[in-house]
């Protein structure tokens, strides 16, 4: 099948033309989605699963069975309205390779149990209920490391629904224990960790501090310190999105969303380039055989080839 093409791949160092050509086409595979996020791959079925949160759903793509709706509710359970971004949004694969959520309107991180149930993993801190999680990763060791930022709350930071006074970044030990590893980023979003687990970042998604946060990962897995690996405020307002969902690859190099598409950034820090449909870019994912890059695009989920793998392939 022929798929239509949007956007281009912006070059700014030499570096990034061993990791994307240049002529690699933008492939958008759907659309018509309200806001595209969290997909995920599964190789076992080969087909991509992400959330369109304003409806509240989770869509299923396959090269062979193409577009389905999957799940409705996928974020929001209640039976009154809940504001404009009720659904799932974050979307990963435990290391039982069960579908892990971060619902909005329900405010907790779930997981999609075998009889087709959801499991509550985390919904709490302290007594507390989670603002809204917003994206999830896992380390090798099984623990689960989500963002709380309030996007998901009907009137955000605002809304007297919010019983935290801060945005954090959580540790759920294996053992089911729930930790604070910080709260000192405004808005914290996607997030991953590189390759050798040694640096988790984390994109903040504050339109006054447009920043990649790197921290140092501890031997008990908790945070030490951080430093702001890339700092794009400059560009917000000048080019659509902010820093969002990120992913790493086989090496090391940064593929991160933010203003103008995602930014790919090698380990040290410098902008190797952006992969640029043109419309704001929520997340994106490792498919197929890891060196296809799905993209949750605004109303679009394209794909783009690679020359590289992400990490773990």
């Amino acid at each position: 099948m022929i798929y239509p093409t949007i956007g281009s791949v912006v070059r700014e160092d030499s570096r990034l033309d061993a990791l994307v050509s240049q002529d690699a086409p933008i492939e958008v595979l759907a659309s018509g989605f309200e806001w595209a996020e969290g997909p995920v791959w599964f190789s076992d079925g080969g087909y991509l699963l992400f959330s369109d949160i304003p409806r509240n759903s989770i869509h299923r793509w396959s090269e062979a069975d193409g577009l389905t709706l999957w799940m409705q509710p996928s974020g929001y359970t209640g039976v009154t309205d809940y504001g404009a971004e009720p659904g799932s949004n974050g979307l990963t694969r435990d290391p039982q390779g069960r579908l892990v959520l971060c619902e909005h309107g329900d405010r907790r991180v779930s997981v999609l149990t075998a009889g087709g149930g959801k499991l509550t993993l985390a919904d709490r801190y302290q007594g507390k209920r989670l603002n809204s999680p917003n994206d999830v990763v896992f380390k090798s060791d099984g623990a689960m490391y989500f963002t709380d930022p309030p996007y998901g709350l009907p009137n955000r930071w605002d809304d007297p629904l919010r019983e935290l006074e801060y945005c954090g970044v959580y540790r759920l030990s294996p053992t089911g224990e729930l930790s604070l590893l910080t709260a000192e980023m405004s808005r914290p979003n996607g997030l991953a960790f590189s390759p050798d687990e040694k640096t988790l970042y984390v994109a903040n998604s504050d339109p006054e501090r447009a920043i990649w946060m790197a921290y140092d990962v501890l031997p008990d897995g908790s945070l030490g310190d951080g430093r702001v690996f890339a700092d794009v405020t400059a560009m917000y307002g000048v080019l659509p999105g902010l820093p969002d969902g990120m992913k790493v690859d086989q090496h090391g190099n940064l593929f991160a969303t933010g203003p103008g598409g995602v930014h790919v950034y090698a380990p040290s820090g410098e902008l190797l380039g952006r992969i640029d449909p043109g419309v704001s870019t929520a997340n994106c994912a490792w498919g197929v055989d890891g060196a296809t890059l799905f993209l949750a695009s605004d109303m679009y989920v394209c794909r783009i080839r690679t020359k590289t793998r992400g990490a773990g392939w």
